[in-house]
């Protein structure tokens, strides 16, 4: 059964989406267009048969924010994110031919834009942000009124805004801006997204989840420490996790050599795939304890599934000095490190693929969204090939590329699920 995803958006942005739409065989679009953002409300309501709801422009979800609470519906919105602002940059460098200064410009989150503006070692003393995410509500008015002072007073020679009503007032006024366009890969993402999330919400009914904790290096600590301070412990372990599954529906079982299962369903899958970048339970657990622990989850249609992938993501945390936690799903794909970033500096990175890889800018910054997305992990080219949906000839070219300008390196070699050739790791040369 195909997934049906009602997508809200300007006639221009939402017949994109729609045009990847039709590649692809799982999901089935439904497009809500619209002249004003305000319109939204009245168009969710009309949505009733699809499964989740997708945004492309942040003012129309925020209009609908609150009758999405209201009715627990599943929305995405597309990004606005660093990546949309450094391409806005870059048009602004390359199409109009300015300096990126003197800007005002206008953002659901104006972190994205301080991000950038620190990674490309930019002065922000004259780039003013307006970060209307936070706002009660969402005036287009007074956000333009904002951009008209910031001219009237000389402190800028251009607007940036992520609001096309915005753009329209701002160029009546006479006042040279622009309204940014929304990258590509950010609408992709936004699409593969809403169909994860409705296939996890279509299916959760019968997926299990099934989790070990344990404590890393158990013998080392039982060898150094006493038996008082072992069951402390272990104790302060089960009134953690007994604390967790009570806010997730799950059941706790303790097991030997400190050790603990885990059993939950739909609730706990909803934690722990809203918390990849941040996970929480392990930071709280190493805290209270001041030892590294390890946290395997597994995914499966059965609990004899769920059970083997759990195992298998607790003996991937073996390979770590440190405690991590890793998820194994049911087709055995492995996510994680969970809450561990790694860290690059996408502004050498990004100078490395223009000048020694000889890649164009797009390439560039997909490359770089690619190593974010994937928190800087070894990669194959198998890898690149499945989240540009790309070939894998067309994946092992760009690699080409990249190994011959020591942008990447080999780092070693994965061995399938299945049988089949070993596959080569890459990591940055960084």
């Amino acid at each position: 059964m195909k997934i049906k995803i009602a997508v809200f958006g300007h006639k221009d942005i939402s017949h994109k989406l729609y045009s990847y739409a039709t590649t692809q065989e799982d999901i089935e679009i439904f497009l809500f267009e619209y002249s004003n953002p305000d319109e939204t409300v009245a168009l969710v309501e009309k949505a009733i048969m699809c499964d989740i709801y997708l945004f492309t422009d942040a003012l129309a979800y925020l209009y609908a924010k609150e009758l999405i609470d209201k009715k627990r519906l599943p929305a995405v919105q597309v990004d606005f994110n660093a990546y949309m602002i450094l391409s806005s940059f870059y048009r602004l460098t390359n199409d109009y031919k300015r300096e990126v200064k003197r800007l005002s410009i206008d953002i659901p989150e104006n972190k994205h834009v301080d991000e950038v503006l620190h990674d490309l070692n930019i002065n922000d003393q004259d780039i003013y942000t307006y970060s209307y995410g936070n706002d009660p509500y969402v005036d287009t008015g007074r956000i333009a009124s904002y951009h008209e002072k910031l001219w009237q007073e000389g402190k800028i020679d251009f607007v940036l805004t992520s609001i096309r009503e915005v753009d329209q007032i701002i160029r009546k006024k006479g006042i040279p801006g622009n309204c940014m366009i929304i990258p590509e890969l950010n609408l992709v993402r936004a699409m593969e997204k809403a169909k994860s999330i409705a296939t996890i919400n279509n299916s959760q009914g019968s997926q299990i989840v099934t989790s070990y904790v344990r404590i890393k290096s158990i013998k080392t600590n039982r060898s150094e420490k006493n038996d008082l301070y072992m069951r402390e412990l272990h104790s302060k372990l089960q009134r953690i996790l007994m604390n967790y599954s009570s806010k997730v529906s799950a059941s706790v079982i303790s097991l030997s050599n400190g050790q603990f299962v885990l059993f939950g369903t739909h609730r706990m899958l909803d934690h722990i795939t809203s918390s990849y970048r941040d996970f929480a339970l392990l930071n709280e657990i190493e805290n209270a304890l001041n030892t590294p622990v390890d946290i395997g989850f597994g995914l499966g249609l059965s609990p004899k599934q769920a059970d083997d992938n759990a195992k298998l993501a607790l003996k991937t945390c073996e390979e770590k000095e440190d405690g991590t936690c890793y998820i194994i799903n049911e087709r055995r794909d492995m996510i994680g490190p969970l809450g561990v970033k790694k860290e690059f500096n996408p502004s050498a990175l990004y100078r490395s693929l223009i000048h020694k890889a000889k890649l164009n800018n797009e390439l560039s910054y997909n490359f770089i969204d690619f190593i974010e997305v994937r928190n800087n992990e070894p990669f194959s080219s198998n890898d690149i090939a499945t989240y540009y949906g790309v070939t894998k000839r067309s994946a092992e070219r760009t690699i080409k590329k990249l190994v011959a300008g020591n942008v990447i390196k080999v780092i070693g070699e994965e061995k399938p699920y299945i049988k089949g050739r070993p596959r080569k790791l890459f990591k940055l040369n960084q």
